[in-house]
């Protein structure tokens, strides 16, 4: 068997005995003579798939009953429009701006209601995280937003910030699940599964109740209400039944593992070994200010530009795949998701290290 390393931002790497276990039921899951790709979804053993897979997903994070669990379609791009669809009663948001999904989900709430930046990282390309105090934010605003983990710049929040009450959304798509996580802090967050949580298709909502009502924006479609997937359980019209049957499986695999604390710790742990030697490099530099990195995504760049392309020619040679930046900014992003192991960590090092000692000889 082949196996690559995937660095790519997403869809990302999935535990691997969470794939095996999927293999291993493909054709019949669990005397059923079925896949869960062709049963029904109103059916009693998928009602358990997906009963099962947020009861896991409470028990991980420690969410409470006056918090609704949705399992959506549409990924984070849909949840820009639904939040203020559905929460911009009095038709205005605090928005935090520090990378292009922030960027473009104040341009979507834009559209329902006024939206005020209440901070940005723009003016030094998206490197850092902002300082925030709560006498920045507007407290008769519906809601505060923020963008948890930047993919793209490779900047992350390592504190929830004080809106002095403001209720807070989060777009957390790609680092939900890499460390605890308090949801009493946050009214809303959601995030798209495919980078830590299972593969793309499913979306994961977790919302106060109060805060899902009938009182929408004017003309919200039916799919777009909150409620209509509360009252619903996530099966008002036909889920994406096998995603979401991986993503309990990824719970479990969690659960299995030590929970978030033992994630955390392990994230840490790999995400210092490449900024270490980033850091005690000549040819590579990271690109997100110290104490804005990430630990999911991990962007830099080689003081040559033009060796690029043999850069990324050679990790791809050495099974280390999806390095290559972002589009919009170039340089290279490792993405180091939950599962990636650390061995796959230590081969990027190992190569970045042989591919610098091969550069300064030549």
């Amino acid at each position: 068997m082949h196996r690559v390393y995937n660095f790519a931002a997403g869809p990302a790497t999935l535990p691997e005995d969470v794939l095996r276990e999927a293999a291993a039921e493909m054709l019949d899951y669990q005397g059923t003579g079925m896949s869960v790709m062709e049963m029904s979804h109103r059916s009693k053993p998928f009602e358990k798939i997906i009963g099962e897979a947020e009861q896991d997903l409470r028990d991980l994070i420690g969410i409470p009953e006056e918090y609704a669990v949705l399992f959506l379609q549409g990924g984070a791009w849909t949840q820009f429009a639904m939040a203020p669809m559905n929460l911009m009663h009095k038709g205005k948001a605090d928005f935090v701006v520090t990378g292009s999904w922030a960027k473009h989900a104040s341009k979507e709430a834009g559209k329902y209601g006024t939206v005020r930046v209440v901070a940005s990282s723009e003016d030094k390309n998206f490197t850092y995280i902002p300082k925030l105090s709560r006498d920045m934010f507007d407290q008769d605003a519906d809601y505060a937003y923020i963008c948890g983990n930047n993919t793209i710049f490779g900047t992350q929040y390592h504190f929830v910030p004080d809106t002095g009450g403001l209720d807070l959304v989060a777009d957390l798509s790609s680092c939900i699940l890499s460390e605890p996580l308090d949801i009493s802090k946050y009214a809303l967050v959601f995030a798209g599964a495919q980078k830590n949580v299972g593969p793309a298709g499913v979306t994961l909502v977790i919302a106060r109740k109060d805060l899902i009502t009938d009182q929408v924006f004017k003309g919200t479609p039916t799919m777009l209400t909150y409620k209509t997937h509360l009252d619903g359980k996530s099966l008002f019209n036909t889920p994406p039944c096998y995603a979401i049957y991986i993503c309990g499986k990824v719970f479990k695999h969690l659960k299995a593992t030590g929970g978030l604390a033992a994630m955390q710790q392990r994230n840490q742990e790999k995400a210092a070994l490449l900024y270490d030697t980033l850091d005690a490099s000549a040819l590579y530099k990271g690109t997100a200010q110290k104490d804005s990195r990430s630990l999911m995504n991990v962007t830099f760049v080689l003081n040559d530009p033009e060796l690029d392309a043999a850069f990324l020619k050679g990790a791809d040679a050495a099974g280390l795949s999806g390095l290559k930046g972002h589009r919009s900014v170039g340089g290279m992003r490792a993405s180091i998701y939950n599962a990636m192991p650390k061995a796959g960590v230590q081969a990027l090092v190992d190569y970045m290290r042989a591919f610098e000692q091969q550069e300064a000889k030549a």
